[in-house]
């Protein structure tokens, strides 16, 4: 395709304004949490894997944590398997842990993994139960019915929280030409096996590796204020007061609390931002302007 001459130009001026961004991130782990909307459009995932692939391609070494729910939810409707929530939280019984593993392990993380290698790069689907590198424990909870007066602890299946990474298992991949794609299902000391919340798992891979950003693709432009606004750059302390005025609340807070403990655990940063948009994790990390909200572990000042 033939550019024009102010085309060429815009083109240079970004390239030219990654460069300190590549020079800074040669070397360091990122961690992307993908799901959503570039999860299901095709242009957006096959910009995705692009975006990679680059990452690889000029030293950085990205780290993929992958979802799935609503391809779960459409097999087990396929299946006449009937899907329940408690709390947001999909109950798993042994037959839908099953197709959890068929989907997650199987379909959703080897469509991740061609998806990277048709880009040019080389992409390898684990889970969790690979080499038990995710341990895992049973979550259970708190659900208060109709009538009682204080919640009961609920126990929803095989769905559970991280108790342990291995990072020598992920850090074999620093060291290769190897992106991880993970899809977040954990083991426990008994073989049983465990769905866990995918950005949970990116949460808990970014801080026991040390990554030096932590990114939740969403499909929403990223923590908003109350009239609507997107909060670009927010400190911890920002953060907490936000929650605690009501700015951030309902289905915003597993994601926040997720960023807030990496960023808590040394992660340098968290980004919420908008997987619609072409390219999103490139512009976040290579542009001044970004496409979402990044949240510091810097303090504020005094």
């Amino acid at each position: 395709m033939a550019f024009s001459r102010e085309s060429a130009l815009d083109v240079a001026k970004v390239l030219s304004e990654s460069l300190p961004y590549i020079q800074r991130f040669a070397g360091k782990t990122l961690v992307i949490k993908y799901g959503g909307n570039a999860m299901t459009d095709e242009n957006l995932q096959a910009g995705f894997a692009r975006d990679i692939v680059l990452m690889k391609a000029i030293g950085i070494n990205p780290i993929v944590v992958h979802g799935g729910g609503p391809q779960i939810g459409d097999m087990l409707a396929k299946l006449n398997i009937e899907s329940k929530f408690i709390n947001g939280m999909r109950v798993t019984d042994t037959a839908t842990m099953d197709v959890v593993e068929m989907i997650l392990g199987g379909q959703v993380n080897k469509e991740i993994v061609n998806l990277i290698c048709e880009a040019g790069g080389k992409a390898i689907g684990i889970t969790g139960k690979d080499s038990r590198f995710i341990k895992a424990k049973k979550l259970f909870v708190k659900h208060q019915a109709e009538g009682m007066t204080t919640p009961e602890q609920v126990d929803i299946g095989h769905v559970g929280e991280v108790a342990s990474i291995d990072t020598s298992f992920l850090k074999f991949f620093e060291n290769s030409d190897l992106i991880p794609v993970i899809a977040p299902i954990g083991v426990d000391d008994e073989g049983n096996s465990y769905n866990i919340n995918a950005d949970l798992v990116a949460g808990k891979v970014a801080e026991a590796v040390g990554a030096e950003k932590l990114m939740l693709l969403t499909n929403i432009s990223g923590v908003q204020d109350k009239q609507g606004n997107v909060l670009t750059g927010l400190s911890t302390a920002q953060v907490d007061a936000l929650i605690a005025d009501g700015t951030i609340y309902g289905g915003m807070l597993p994601k926040i609390s997720c960023a807030l403990s990496a960023v808590n655990s040394g992660v340098t940063s968290a980004h919420i931002i908008d997987g619609r948009v072409p390219h999103a994790t490139l512009l976040e990390i290579f542009t001044d302007t970004g496409v979402g909200t990044l949240i510091s572990n810097t303090k504020d000042e005094e």
